[in-house]
């Protein structure tokens, strides 16, 4: 994301060592009016991406690796159009996906409908690009919304920096924004990753120990950390408390024991996590509501069921998620599908079955680069990392 804004000439000075960007702001157009635009496999980018160039004025070309190219974008095309976007798929292989070719032109505003069954990510676009519409909007979300949690942190980051929504109920929920507008300059904090946090709480469910991480509440915008209430239900305590200086903690203690049967359309980042916690209770666990993480970095059902197998394991596909039924498990080769969350999640299993190694490791650095640092901290077992065959 850093490097498509750089390359569209915005000034963005990161110092990773204090973990800070310094962004300097366009007023809505880019310097650069035309570029190609690779984004690897980061679905979050090339859909924020392809509607905040909506509202502006070039021509560019949005693409990545060979998955971004399965990952669908026909949703917001036609989300977009509707506000009298220009811009189309390059695919002809699969019409509804990347590389998005973008004749931007800017965006008119009215009334627009966008599917809420794939990905939150089209409305979560539409939203942060609807501002600068040349009049008010109104998103209309046809089904259920997936997600949702990553919606409500979307209209909270916007509200921050300047931007307020109103929602419609009804049989169609509706959501209102006030344009043309801007957003204003503002110093924001961000939240620790609760997704990645995840993984660190799931390691106490697995082994029965304790783990606090810190800088997360229950009250935090992030849908993720909902997943403590999950291992919950299965057995583990969690504690939340602040520390003296006012940041929050949530401590996770405990083996989550008792397979559930749980909805987890709120939460699918963390279906993987829990896939691992599963495969060491003591009964089923029913995953539902999660059909779209069949279009995530990988089949994110698919492909867990073919690595929970490949362990020895017992798992059973439905059209809307699987059911995990724990066996005694063996050592193997753990493939990742490029995907971080795969390798993440069968680390943690990795960490109590002796003889699994976790090809492609280096996957995690789309979000989290020192996880097998940090997760060898945690256990007192270092990684070893093997050299590629």
């Amino acid at each position: 994301m850093v490097d498509a804004w750089r390359k569209l000439g915005l000034r963005i000075d990161w110092d990773q060592d204090r973990c800070e960007l310094t962004i300097e702001g366009c007023a809505g157009q880019p310097p650069v009016q035309h570029g190609d635009l690779f984004v690897a496999n980061s679905g979050t980018s090339i859909r924020f991406l392809t509607a905040a160039l909506a509202a502006t004025h070039g021509r560019y070309l949005l693409d990545g690796v060979p998955r971004m190219r399965q990952r669908p974008i026909g949703d917001l095309i036609r989300g977009l159009r509707a506000w009298g976007a220009s811009l189309k798929s390059q695919n002809d292989d699969h019409p509804e996906c990347p590389p998005v070719l973008l004749d931007a032109r800017g965006l008119a505003g009215g009334l627009a409908t966008v599917r809420g069954d794939v990905s939150s990510q089209f409305l979560s676009g539409m939203l942060m690009a609807a501002p600068y519409c040349r009049q008010d909007v109104q998103i209309a979300v046809e089904g259920q919304l997936v997600s949702k949690p990553y919606v409500d942190m979307t209209l909270s980051v916007m509200k921050d920096f300047g931007v307020s929504c109103t929602t419609t109920g009804g049989s169609q929920v509706q959501y209102c924004i006030d344009a043309p507008t801007a957003y204003r300059a503002c110093h924001y904090s961000i939240e620790p990753d609760a997704s990645a946090a995840s993984y660190f709480w799931a390691a106490a469910a697995i082994t029965g120990g304790r783990v606090r991480v810190e800088g997360l509440g229950l009250d935090a915008l992030q849908g993720d950390v909902g997943f403590v209430k999950v291992l919950e239900q299965m057995g583990s305590q969690v504690v939340t408390g602040c520390s003296q200086d006012g940041q929050p903690w949530i401590e996770v203690s405990g083996r989550a024991q008792r397979g559930i049967d749980i909805s987890m359309s709120d939460i699918s980042d963390t279906v993987q996590t829990l896939a691992a916690v599963a495969l060491f209770a003591n009964s089923p666990t029913r995953v539902r509501g999660v059909a779209h993480n069949r279009h995530k970095e990988t089949d994110r059902i698919g492909d867990l069921i073919t690595e929970i197998r490949r362990l020895g394991g017992e798992a059973q596909e439905h059209e809307d998620g699987l059911t995990i039924y724990p066996r005694k498990l063996r050592g193997c080769e753990i493939e990742t599908y490029r995907d971080h969350r795969m390798a993440m999640s069968f680390s943690l299993v990795a960490m109590m079955i002796p003889g699994c190694l976790v090809l492609d490791p280096r996957c995690t650095e789309k979000t989290y680069p020192n996880y097998f640092e940090d997760l060898g901290r945690m256990i007192g077992r270092p990684p070893e990392y093997l050299r590629a065959r």
